[in-house]
């Protein structure tokens, strides 16, 4: 690659390395120079500009991405497209992020210009959260690079979530007594929760003296129910040695200890065993309370159908420290709650289905059947597969109709009473009935029903607010398209918005915080372009498709 300053007139192909701004328009970094970006700059008196040139055997920075995460794309991931030389992976569902640190710490070694960040081993994440993101720091690197890399990386998943599975846990408390009762319910109350967050259950929930002879025969009668995947005892004292009164029981009962103490603190007085096949947790006193501990690192990891031993448990000292400390005075849990800077972004959707139709000669084109229900309905139900946090829809014009048209789905129906006042009206109501807390906004029109979920997550995916994409349109043969993925900053102004122009206002006024995200590789990507506004329009969807 040929990276430096060349004249304009041999800069045709080339990408431009430096955005460049004028009034009313935008040439962002890494664009391919065309004609047209030449003349926009040869207008305002510019004679030379910074470019790379790839040179044979070099790959784009958004292939190179695209490459690197294919191969990383391990099972329980999905995979968002490239953008600038970055693509990320995503959890597919509730899981622990498993992956092979030797292998990153040499891809990352390869070349400075290839990067990848990923979360923490064994983190845990949710679904549509961002675990890894590739990003090349040069336009282009050489193919060689990429082959390695590729190779590297080939065999054995580096990179995977281990997804949750429903695990059913046995709890048995032991009791001498001054136990209080107070203290087992809650005990079992947070267990219980501690399960029903992991897609689990607490089945079954005993109590016995806290005597060698007691739990060994509590312990039996548990191992022999078929409803239980893991055994978890709480003692009345801790666990202070092999011949204590829990792995004593254990033992009794027919089973064995594995190991006791783990370097996690608070948790290092927990008990690893087995009975019957199952694994068998002597808890510390601190898995009594909700605060995160040693037992929730173990109970994940069981969880997520990844088997523990001794030496697992010993490798877990490094950040083991989870205790608070007089530097941080927040508590605990309010620390470990805390929502992870790397979590998917919570998006609402609003759909203006208000508008009167005034082209379509009487008829409301929302209330047109295609392909077996009517056009509002078709564009309702892409947003909603697209699994935002909330939808609403904005109606008005024939409003019982379309109310009916879409009932039975999950959406908040507003009602403008006067649509005729415009897409302002309606953006203001349907933005004022969706959840303070969201990151952003997707507003789709009502009449565009060929639409598909698969565009939609490529328009969330290249949303970045951070990176500056934090208006994110979709495009086909280079004109703009809708729906408009919007970040909640700009929700303000688009709520001062009156007539019926829409959110324009706001994309034009922020044209280094947008992005144009290409949809002409889609087979339905024109679709981005197509609404139905005119007769003409309705008759050639219905021919094509109805």
């Amino acid at each position: 690659m040929r990276f430096g300053p060349v004249a304009l007139s041999a800069a045709k192909g080339a990408l431009l390395a430096h955005s460049r701004k004028a009034p009313g328009w935008t040439l962002a970094k890494g664009t391919r120079l065309g004609d047209e970006d030449l003349a926009l700059l040869a207008g305002l008196g510019v004679a030379e500009v910074v470019v790379a040139r790839l040179d044979p055997g070099d790959v784009h920075e958004d292939e190179a991405a695209a490459r690197v995460a294919a191969v990383l794309l391990g099972p329980g991931l999905t995979l968002g497209d490239a953008f600038t030389g970055r693509a990320n992976l995503f959890a597919g569902g509730d899981g622990l992020l498993r992956l092979d640190a030797a292998r990153f710490d040499r891809l990352n070694a390869l070349c400075e210009g290839l990067t990848v960040a990923t979360l923490p081993p064994f983190a845990k994440v949710a679904p549509r959260q961002m675990v890894a993101t590739v990003k090349i720091i040069p336009f282009a690197l050489p193919e060689t690079v990429i082959a390695q890399a590729e190779a590297l990386l080939a065999g054995a998943p580096a990179l995977e979530v281990a997804l949750f599975r429903p695990m059913r846990l046995a709890l048995i408390q032991t009791h001498l007594p001054e136990t209080a009762g107070k203290m087992l319910d809650k005990t079992a109350s947070v267990t219980a929760g501690r399960m029903a967050a992991l897609g689990g259950g607490l089945t079954v929930d005993r109590r016995c003296p806290h005597d060698t002879r007691a739990l060994a025969a509590c312990l039996s009668a548990v191992s022999a129910e078929k409803d239980v995947d893991l055994i978890a005892v709480a003692g009345a004292s801790a666990i202070v040695d092999r011949g204590d009164v829990i792995p004593a029981a254990i033992t009794r009962a027919g089973g064995r200890v594995d190991h006791l103490g783990m370097p996690v603190d608070p948790g290092n007085l927990i008990l690893l065993g087995e009975l019957a096949g199952r694994v068998v947790l002597g808890l510390p006193g601190c898995a009594r309370s909700p605060a995160i501990n040693g037992f929730d690192w173990v109970l994940d990891r069981l969880c997520a159908g990844l088997a523990v031993g001794g030496a697992d448990l010993m490798a877990m000292g490094v950040g083991g420290l989870l205790k608070d400390t007089t530097a941080r005075t927040q508590p605990r849990m309010a620390a470990v709650t805390h929502p992870s800077p790397a979590a998917p972004p919570r998006l609402g959707a609003l759909v203006l289905a208000a508008g009167l139709s005034r082209r379509m000669g009487g008829v409301n084109k929302l209330l047109l059947d295609w392909r077996g229900k009517p056009l509002v309905a078709h564009a309702v139900d892409t947003v909603l597969a697209a699994g935002p946090a909330a939808v609403a829809v904005v109606i008005g014009h024939q409003g019982k109709a379309v109310r009916a048209a879409l009932e039975g789905r999950a959406i908040a129906l507003v009602e403008n009473p006067d649509p005729g006042r415009g897409l302002g009206s309606s953006l203001k109501r349907g933005l004022a009935a969706l959840p303070a807390d969201l990151d952003g906004v997707i507003v789709c029109l009502g009449d565009m029903p060929g639409l598909t979920p698969r565009l939609l997550s490529r328009l969330i995916a290249a949303f970045a607010p951070l990176e500056g994409r934090a208006i994110c349109l979709p495009t086909f043969g280079g004109r703009r398209g809708n729906p408009v993925l919007f970040a909640a900053r700009f929700l303000p102004e688009m709520m001062e918005i009156t007539g019926d122009i829409g959110a324009r206002p706001v994309i034009a006024a922020h044209p280094d915080q947008t992005c144009e995200v290409a949809m002409d590789a889609l087979a339905e990507g024109a679709s981005v372009l197509m609404d139905v506004d005119t007769p003409e329009a309705a008759k050639a969807l219905l021919s094509a498709g109805g």
